[in-house]
């Protein structure tokens, strides 16, 4: 775009008009100096300040200047007019029969008698040089409106390939979910099954009492663990279709179970206070699971405390563990549990630590305020 285009659509309406107004008035009075009565300068008046209301009333104003166009030989009020009329309507035939009657009143004299006193093919020769004068404003005005149309299809067929791209994008990301779908439920969830077979066929054949207890244990928390990833994969084949209802989500009344089927000895004590929201009910227990879930890593044999607790200002859990008594399995950990719950216990606007303690063990707390949601 050019500087001066760029400058003349930065202009105000109002600003534009007023200097139409004037340059019309002016193109009015050098017409009209030295020899017009009152009613021709009241013909040149109207029609010229009826160029401010041009863009709400095109066709009224132009009306408003063929007084003026009888009376004398302007240009810049009818031009102007038919301009603003005809790059604001699509009617065709109005538009020729306007420039007609802005040839026709361009072309007769005042008073009437003296148009026919002359040679009569002058006149002719007047009215179709009017005519296609007065063809150019709509000529031009009618390009302007195409010019807007096309621009405004443009702006509509690039909203149209952003929705395709983005329709693109989402059918990406639903096959790499089908995908990432398959191979949960092919391989891990077949590893998994495997795994809690061989607890079971365990738990029957194991004659020590610990043994059978710890078998039992690993077959609860796989099966457990296959309703989460069989859940996971629907969530992951729904791929952005109909709302997919999700499991419950575990809360403090889940605790207890939590810790039964952890396979450690751990004791809980204290409690909350019972209007807590779900979504900290939620991370509370998610903190006492990765906590358990560190402990039987890297803490083989250890004993945990869980203690609820709250005051006036916060509530929290508090997870200790022992030191370990059997070397642990050395097993690869991104530390991505906890990073996950630091993020949870951010939402809560509250904090979590994670720290050795002086007798070899590990704590785990979070803290998070009374109101937290």
């Amino acid at each position: 775009m050019s500087p001066g285009l760029a400058l003349w659509r930065r202009l105000p309406p109002w600003a534009v008009d007023t200097a139409l107004v004037a340059l019309a008035g002016l193109d009015a009075w050098i017409n009209l100096f030295g020899e017009a009565d009152p009613v021709m300068w009241a013909c040149a008046a109207v029609g010229c300040a009826g160029l401010f209301l041009r863009r709400r009333f095109p066709l009224a104003v132009f009306l408003l200047t063929l007084p003026m166009t009888l009376f004398m030989d302007v240009a810049v009020a009818p031009i102007a007019a038919l301009y603003t009329l005809a790059a604001s309507t699509r009617d065709r035939p109005l538009l020729a029969g306007c420039a007609l009657l802005n040839a026709a009143a361009d072309t007769l004299a005042w008073p009437l008698s003296h148009t026919f006193a002359g040679d009569r093919t002058w006149t002719l020769v007047q009215f179709v040089y009017t005519l296609a004068t007065a063809c150019a404003p709509v000529l031009f005005g009618q390009l302007v409106q195409a010019r807007h149309d096309v621009a405004r299809q443009l702006v509509e067929v690039e909203e149209a390939r952003e929705h395709e791209r983005v329709l693109h994008a989402q059918n990406v990301l639903a096959r790499e979910r089908a995908q990432l779908a398959r191979e949960m439920h092919d391989v891990v969830s077949h590893q998994v099954s495997l795994i809690a077979v061989q607890a079971g066929a365990l738990q029957v054949a194991a004659k020590d009492a610990d043994a059978r207890e710890g078998a039992r244990t690993i077959r609860v928390l796989s099966t457990k663990t296959l309703d989460e990833l069989r859940h996971m994969v629907t969530l992951l084949r729904a791929s952005g279709g109909r709302e997919t209802e999700l499991t419950p989500q575990p809360t403090l009344a889940d605790l207890q179970q939590l810790l039964a089927n952890s396979g450690i000895e751990t004791t809980l004590t204290g409690e909350l206070p019972p209007d807590i929201s779900t979504t900290a009910q939620r991370t509370v227990y998610r903190t006492v699971q990765e906590a358990l879930t560190n402990v039987r890593k890297h803490a083989p044999g250890a004993r945990a405390d869980v203690r609820l607790w709250h005051d006036a200002h916060h509530f929290g859990v508090t997870i200790t563990n022992t030191a370990p008594t059997r070397p642990s399995v050395p097993l690869p950990s991104a530390r991505h549990g906890l990073i996950g719950l630091k993020e949870r216990a951010e939402l809560l606007h509250g904090t979590l630590t994670a720290e050795p303690t002086p007798q070899g063990g590990y704590e785990v707390e979070l803290r998070a305020p009374a109101r937290a949601d």
